[in-house]
């Protein structure tokens, strides 16, 4: 199994379990609150449910859907980066968007890379 291959599976499989934990833990939605953000929590989540699902049907079945996916969790992350950047929060807790932002950089670009 390759990095990319591993890549795919743990961003898709952690951003289903963010998306569950938005609806059973009180935690998730008070985030949203923090970041001033409480209108968008249900969009953003719908928009990484449907980038998680799109990381797993693109691997397998459509390419150009792997690609709109990964450049889009991509996107988010680092707009998730920059809200956390304006409240001050420390970069511990900043760490899993970089984290998620990179991994999903990097999915999106050897899938170009592949793709052409």
């Amino acid at each position: 199994m390759t990095f990319y291959t591993i890549g795919v599976f743990v961003s898709s499989i952690s951003f289903l379990i963010y998306v569950t934990s938005y609806f059973t833990r009180p935690h998730m939605k008070s985030e949203f609150k923090r970041f001033d953000l409480e209108k968008l929590g249900l969009l953003t989540i719908i928009l990484q449910l449907f980038g998680a699902v799109g990381l797993l049907v693109g691997f397998w079945f459509y390419k150009p859907l792997l690609i709109i996916s990964a450049g889009g969790l991509s996107l988010m992350m680092f707009l998730g980066l920059i809200v956390r950047f304006k409240l001050k929060d420390s970069l511990w807790v900043s760490l899993p968007a970089l984290f998620f932002m990179l991994l999903n950089l990097y999915i999106f670009w050897i899938a170009i890379s592949r793709n052409s």
